[in-house]
């Protein structure tokens, strides 16, 4: 039977790249391999195909060949290629991190875990800028045993399992799988005497007290590393690092939207006719804002460059003031007969309320097209 095209095997095109490759070979893989479809024929040859095909075109020299000459170029028995590719190498490489390994093992030192806080601010401080302090549980390095986890004066031993490499191989039918070693948990060490001090971890639980510098701008999500500050590695590996999340708590006056503010202004209803002006807070401290007469409720109002410098750079955003006209409560009897004056004032004369006149026409409109 003709072999079918290696790129259409893997479902790529001719121009694929190295990481489009490998992303098609693990996709079809994963669905045909053996142990994931036990005693079906079918699935097996597909996978022998997928393999075949990948290992050509992951080879540079072989996919060239492939290109110009097809199968021909490639084929030992017709002269081209030259064979002597093992098919655990490529599934070693290609699907170690499916089957918790890699190739050349997990032994020796292994890095330390990055580690998250979360830092809650008020909006000033976000805005800007501040220094603080924080208390964050970590493991460290050990100093009763210097991190080896063996009793003082001993040292851990070369795992008789795996032989320090800290992975094994297992046959399975056709291909060879590895794993990490059960013994040693892919260190590649045997303790036998463990520190008292870490009971052999080689690494102790800490509260570790760090100064935060926290630039001017910052918003909720963003993140500050601090490097090496996360949890220590093991068997002498390299700390993690330390990612502090920025939250902004909610602001009793303002809210945020990226670098511009918000704020709600009430006025009463005769400010709103008659116009005025008004004292409105900002984080520099307060401003006039002068209120035109006959204003709405909801306009907005814009003050330049009252907002947030972003942290990474930019212009200062704006303050923008919406207006909130309040309806006056617990009127006296006096009062509620002037506003009755007053309403009877209004009710000869529509232009004074121009948007009520709009949509009262429009409802009418409405009824009679039903």
């Amino acid at each position: 039977m003709a072999k079918r095209d290696y790129y259409e095997v893997l479902g790529i095109g001719r121009d694929a790249d190295e990481a489009e490759l490998k992303k098609a070979y693990r996709r079809l893989a994963m669905k045909y391999h053996p142990d994931r479809n036990p005693d079906d024929q079918e699935a097996e040859e597909k996978f022998k195909e997928v393999s075949e095909a990948y290992e050509i075109l992951s080879d540079a020299r072989k996919r060239a060949a492939y290109d110009q000459y097809g199968h021909a170029g490639v084929d030992p028995g017709m002269g081209g290629g030259q064979g002597g590719s093992n098919f655990s190498d490529i599934f070693g490489d290609v699907f170690s991190d499916f089957f918790g390994g890699s190739r050349g093992g997990r032994g020796g030192a292994q890095r330390g875990s990055d580690l998250r806080y979360t830092l809650d601010l008020t909006l000033e401080e976000a805005v800007r800028g501040t220094s603080v302090t924080i208390r964050v549980p970590t493991l460290v390095e050990c100093t009763e045993c210097s991190g080896s986890g063996a009793r003082k004066g001993t040292s851990p031993s070369t795992c008789t399992t795996c032989g320090g490499v800290g992975q094994v191989r297992m046959q399975q039918g056709f291909f060879s799988v590895q794993q990490t070693c059960p013994r040693c948990h892919g260190t590649g060490k045997m303790i036998t005497d463990p520190c008292p001090a870490c009971h052999g971890q080689g690494r102790i639980e800490e509260q570790k007290t760090l100064s935060v510098k926290v630039p001017a701008g910052v918003d909720t999500g963003d993140r500050i590393r601090l490097a090496g500050e996360g949890e220590a590695g093991s068997m002498g590996g390299p700390n993690g690092d330390l990612y502090v999340v920025i939250n902004v708590r909610e602001h009793p006056i303002f809210q945020r939207d990226g670098k511009h503010l918000y704020c709600d202004v009430p006025i009463s209803f005769v400010e709103a006719a008659l116009g005025g002006e008004l004292e409105v807070p900002t984080l520099d401290g307060r401003v006039k804002l002068k209120i035109p007469e006959g204003t709405q409720t909801g306009k907005q109002f814009r003050l330049r460059n009252k907002g947030v410098t972003p942290v990474r750079g930019g212009g200062a955003g704006d303050l923008i003031c919406r207006v909130v006209v309040e309806t006056p409560v617990n009127l006296s009897s006096r009062q509620r007969e002037l506003l009755e004056e007053f309403r009877n004032t209004l009710q000869s004369n529509s232009s004074h309320s121009p948007k009520a006149s709009g949509w009262f026409d429009g409802v009418k409109r409405f009824f009679e097209d039903l």
